[in-house]
């Protein structure tokens, strides 16, 4: 049933978004620290468009830069979604699904029968899995189940002998042994959240490890439910790991999820996923340094105070809203962020790494590459430029994967990505 309604609304979708292009609703991408923001067009209809998953075919691999080269770090994972390096050089993949819930309405109806075609929506396989190169040969020749029956696990982090993981719940906290291949055990919960809508949960310490930094996504677009529904979500917490307590410690922030450390000024950095249903650049995801207290917007206003009509407005919100760094081009479903030091890959400076998942509300599909932006004295110094892309078909109608978390590989000479629709690990070096 969801399959042949996804061919209907995908038929439907069709139609709009010719009528949009036609009317000159396809805009080219806001990018970079000072975007030009098409006006906001409330679709009463959102646009619904969305590749299919097809997944790699034997031989095949993503599209690299030039100087680079690509290779499977790690193959036959369920839908592989974040990843996180220990000092011993394991690599832990967290693997995990929103499940999509029972359908509130005939939209809703349509965009969960669409997810699923793409694989957004599906069986969460709830574990998370190490990976060890252990002949240094740049793949994975062991890979096994690290850790299991979590709820839908996200965020990783080892401080201090304790692993802690990031359901979509809570964080809970898992006593580690060096060079273990597993841990058994429910774990300790340590702070709640509430679950579902944007259900991921990053974690990142601070660089004393003294804190635990966590995103946490709102539960649907604009506050459709009210603010209440919203109470602690739309943010950042900090978690002191001392003292076990947790406070907000930015908010306004949608759907807030990788975050990376800027080491010449110790500032956190954050890309975040803007709303939907106002066209396809508008408003554009974003990447923006993040401060204690700060509020960036959502859901009144979004970029420089912009004010979003369909929802109830607080002035005094509006006027405190920050204003984002870094434009990251609309409905990019910007997730995944590191900081990636000059040396790591041969032609790239310093600056951030960030996975590009692709969206669904627009006529033109973007995102779908990972990308690099460069900074210089703490801040972003030039336009972007791709270090994988080949993700998404050119007629758009399949995917062959898509892009989510990006880390530094245990050489610090190579970047991994993890695809959570080709189910796959990539490694990006230098070539040799």
């Amino acid at each position: 049933m969801y399959g042949v309604f996804a061919r209907f609304a995908l038929i439907i979708g069709g139609i709009l978004i010719f009528i949009r292009r036609q009317s000159g609703e396809a805009d080219s991408q806001a990018f970079g620290e000072k975007p030009r923001i098409p006006k906001g067009k409330p679709q009463a209809i959102p646009t619904l468009k969305m590749p299919a998953a097809r997944g790699w075919d034997k031989g095949q691999l993503p599209e690299v830069a030039p100087g680079l080269a690509v290779n499977a770090y790690a193959t036959g994972l369920l839908h592989p979604r974040w990843i996180d390096v220990l000092p011993n050089g394991d690599v832990l993949v967290a693997e995990a699904c929103n499940p999509g819930g029972k359908p509130q309405g005939i939209f809703d109806f349509a965009m969960k029968s669409i997810l699923r075609r793409a694989r957004a929506l599906g069986v969460s396989a709830n574990r998370i899995t190490i990976l060890r190169d252990t002949n240094a040969d740049g793949v994975a020749d062991i890979q096994q189940t690290f850790l299991k029956d979590l709820n839908q696990p996200f965020g990783m982090a080892l401080v201090d002998g304790r692993f802690y993981v990031g359901n979509t719940n809570g964080l809970v906290v898992f006593p580690y042994e060096q060079n273990a291949l597993s841990i058994e055990g429910s774990g300790q919960k340590l702070a709640s959240f509430k679950p579902g809508g944007h259900w991921t949960r990053s974690i990142i310490p601070s660089v004393d490890q003294q804190k635990l930094y966590i995103g946490v996504g709102s539960s649907n677009n604009i506050a459709e439910n009210g603010m209440e529904a919203e109470e602690g979500r739309a943010a950042i917490h900090e978690f002191d790991v001392r003292t076990q307590q947790t406070r907000i410690f930015a908010s306004g922030l949608r759907n807030a999820v990788g975050m990376a450390w800027e080491p010449t000024t110790g500032v956190l950095w954050t890309v975040v996923n803007e709303r939907d249903g106002l066209g396809d650049e508008t408003p554009p995801d974003y990447l923006t340094s993040v401060k204690d207290g700060g509020f960036y917007g959502w859901p009144y206003c979004y970029w420089d105070q912009i004010v979003d009509d369909r929802v109830p407005q607080d002035k005094e919100m509006v006027a405190k809203a920050i204003t984002p760094d870094y434009a990251l081009g609309g409905h990019t479903a910007s997730l995944g962020l590191c900081w990636m030091p000059q040396g790591t890959l041969p032609g790239f400076p310093d600056g951030m790494v960030i996975g590009q998942h692709g969206s669904w509300n627009r006529s033109k599909l973007s995102g779908y590459r990972v990308i690099f932006v460069p900074f210089s004295n703490g801040r972003p110094s030039g336009p972007a430029r791709d270090i994988l892309s080949g993700f998404l078909a050119p007629d758009e109608k399949v995917s062959y994967g898509r892009p989510v978390g990006v880390v530094i590989g245990p050489d610090k000479k190579s970047l991994l990505i993890a695809d959570d629709v080709g189910d796959v690990i990539w490694r990006v070096t230098g070539q040799s």
